[in-house]
């Protein structure tokens, strides 16, 4: 009966050495040289151990937004590709349609300038 779970077990094994084994060799053979660029905050636009009340620009915010919207409805390609064969025309014509939307929404985006950074 124990052996059933043996199967298990492996997947638990192999799961924990992918995924511990990278970082072990990491710390074991990566320099650590730390210096004030590298220990600096990136990404976010502000300092990360700052008074969390303070005052920031809120498109940051809308760029993300943007930026999720598009990359999801993009996504959206992937699985059609896959399938066009098989959904012919009419799949082909109602990708091309909700194309057109994204094509407009962000052209309108543009337009009115939510792409730009100051």
């Amino acid at each position: 009966m124990l052996e059933n779970y043996f199967p298990i077990l492996l997947f638990i094994i192999v799961g924990l050495v992918v995924g511990v084994a990278p970082i072990v060799l990491g710390k074991l053979v990566s320099p650590n040289r730390p210096d004030a660029e590298k220990n600096s905050p990136y990404e976010c636009g502000f300092e990360a151990f700052e008074d969390a009340r303070m005052k920031f620009d809120v498109r940051y915010y809308l760029v993300a937004i943007l930026f999720i919207l598009f990359d999801l409805e993009i996504a959206f390609l992937f699985p059609w590709a896959v399938v066009l064969q098989e959904i012919g025309l009419f799949g082909f014509l109602a990708m091309m349609v909700f194309l057109g939307i994204l094509v407009v929404g962000f052209v309108y985006e543009w337009m009115k300038g939510a792409l730009e950074w100051e």
